[in-house]
């Protein structure tokens, strides 16, 4: 009779924690933040059918990185289990809070039972009244729920650009200018800044003043005029005005 080799609990969850970490440290960043105008996500995306922000329902949105059928896999099953109580009881008693805690249950039983981790991290996020009544849960692949301050980055950088984030965060911004430090923090490097563009970013709001269904994709036209103008394109423009107009100046005089 074959020995069976022994392994301690303790190495079976370090293992499963540092497959998950490792796999999910790939994922490229979403940017989640509270504004003036409601709650932000920004997620770097280059796929154009496989999205990372959805409605789980009237006025909470989900966020997710890392594997995609696992991911859409608790993001259907959070739909669901919203429908059905605020079938059952009132549309007001679906809350961020109720999902993420089913979430934490659901993420935990799988990464102490089965052999495999879900590889993936969640954001689960309710729009409130004003912005610092705003709800943001944070969920990791063990099931553990960290409640955000208005602000938060998932993702393979997200400790570097947290800071980044941190230091520009208001919750009076409005839309347009929350927008532009999401995507500052996108872009954010250790070396030198990188032009994030439209084609790989996938965004929504949910928007406080919106009656009902407060979850709107930004996209198109309107993502376009959002976007800031590029620094150094900028300072060019502005330096070529400045000639102009000293060019214009000279031949006036000279006339």
């Amino acid at each position: 009779m074959a020995m069976q080799f022994y392994t301690s609990p303790e190495q079976i969850m370090r293992d499963r924690s540092e497959y998950a970490r490792k796999n999910i440290s790939r994922g490229r960043n979403v940017v989640v933040l509270s504004c003036a105008d409601g709650v932000l996500f920004v997620a770097e995306n280059v796929s154009a059918s496989l999205h990372k922000v959805y409605e789980l329902y009237d006025r909470i949105g989900f966020a997710a990185i890392g594997k995609y059928n696992e991911f859409e896999n608790l993001r259907t099953a959070g739909v669901r289990m919203a429908d059905l109580r605020g079938y059952a009881y009132d549309r007001t008693d679906v809350t961020a809070a109720s999902l993420a805690k089913a979430y934490a249950q659901t993420l935990g039983t799988i990464f102490t039972e089965q052999t495999k981790p879900f590889e993936v991290e969640l954001c689960v996020a309710q729009v409130g009244p004003n912005p610092k009544s705003d709800e943001l849960y944070q969920l990791t692949f063990d099931g553990v729920i960290n409640p955000q301050p208005g602000y938060f980055v998932m993702g393979g950088q997200a400790e570097q650009l947290v800071d980044r984030i941190k230091e520009g965060h208001s919750f009076e911004a409005g839309l347009a200018e929350a927008f532009r430090l999401a995507v500052q923090t996108l872009g954010s490097n250790e070396n030198s800044d990188r032009e994030i563009t439209t084609d790989v970013l996938e965004v929504a709001v949910l928007e406080r003043a919106r009656p009902g269904r407060a979850f709107r994709r930004i996209t198109g036209a309107a993502l376009e005029a959002l976007m800031p103008e590029p620094e150094a394109a900028s300072e060019s423009e502005s330096a070529s005005d400045d000639d102009s107009d000293d060019e214009g100046d000279s031949s006036a005089k000279d006339s």
